[in-house]
């Protein structure tokens, strides 16, 4: 075991001094593999953000029903019964919402009262408002639509709107953009290989007589590709680290936008770096983008030394 550490030693050892010898290389290739882990870990942030917000807005669908002008209140109540036994025997709640109460409503939440009142009469018919938590098809797009189309065809029936379609947009959107940046990740972690790969290759051809002086003196190939593999996890890991750090500045003077936008909305959303767990998880990722560079790189060009 402590041989075992000692070799390791050695060959991160090895992997400094490597770095020590040509820092403005190095650091111009940290450069270039940040910029392009900068971009997933920015989309993975912005997803992370949104996500919580996208799971408060996941409401059960909900259906508003209106009642047609000319019907009488009787007429509107006795819609309740029907449409009760419409949505079938699940769970679900059937709210009356009278004309009167949806004009306070609307009064109350809006800067439009003046207006309203100079109409004199309630321009708005009687409602209903079906939150189908226990519909068997609560969570299928067909099957809401096709009970908006039942519920169309009742009598004094004048429209039927379904209230949570947008939410079944955004959580459609979300999947998009979740896909979009996973291609996108694949394509710059293929890049960030490429990069690590010529980086080493530079390296092997620079050191062409002190690997060919350690075989003659019986180094094995895991002694000689130990400081290679070194120095590709620490260009992929300080590669990481940058990109991290670039994501969280940026999101300072974004947010500043952010939080003039959320204020009109009555809201205090706000962009947050992502947390430990994410933030290492990705540093680890970098590192092993970085390490399987070096691999492709120093087997292929040490075969051809061989």
């Amino acid at each position: 075991m402590k041989s075992w550490i000692r070799q390791h030693r050695f060959a991160l050892d090895g992997a400094f001094a490597t770095i020590r010898r040509a820092p403005g290389s190095f650091l111009f290739n940290v450069i270039v593999v940040a910029i392009a882990l900068a971009l997933p870990f920015a989309g993975l942030t912005l997803l992370d953000n949104v996500r919580p917000l996208s799971q408060q807005l996941a409401v059960e669908p909900e259906l508003s029903l209106f009642v047609t002008p000319g019907a009488t209140r009787e007429q509107a109540r006795a819609l309740g019964p029907v449409l009760q036994k419409s949505v079938g025997s699940q769970r679900a709640t059937v709210t009356f919402v009278p004309r009167e109460a949806a004009l306070d409503n609307l009064k109350a939440k809006s800067a439009t009262a003046e207006v309203l009142d100079t109409l004199g009469e309630n321009p708005l018919p009687d409602s209903y408002v079906l939150k189908l938590d226990g519909y068997e098809s609560a969570r299928d797009a067909a099957g809401i639509d096709a009970l908006a189309d039942k519920l169309r065809a009742l009598p004094n029936v004048d429209s039927v709107h379904v209230d949570s379609a947008w939410v079944k947009r955004l959580a459609a959107l979300l999947n998009v953009l979740r896909l979009a940046l996973l291609l996108l990740a694949v394509t710059l972690g293929m890049v960030v290989i490429a990069v690590v790969f010529n980086t080493i290759r530079l390296q092997v051809l620079t050191q062409r007589e002190e690997i060919t002086m350690a075989k003659l003196l019986g180094a094995t190939d895991n002694f000689i590709h130990r400081p290679f593999y070194y120095t590709g996890m620490l260009l992929g890991l300080a590669a990481g680290v940058v990109a991290l750090a670039a994501v969280a500045l940026s999101l300072q003077p974004l947010n500043s936008a952010v939080a003039e936008f959320a204020r009109l909305y009555a809201s205090e959303f706000l962009l947050l770096p992502l947390g430990p767990l994410e933030s290492a998880g990705l540093l680890a990722i970098s590192a092993a983008l970085g390490l399987v560079g070096a691999m492709l790189s120093i087997r292929r060009h040490l075969a051809r030394l061989n």
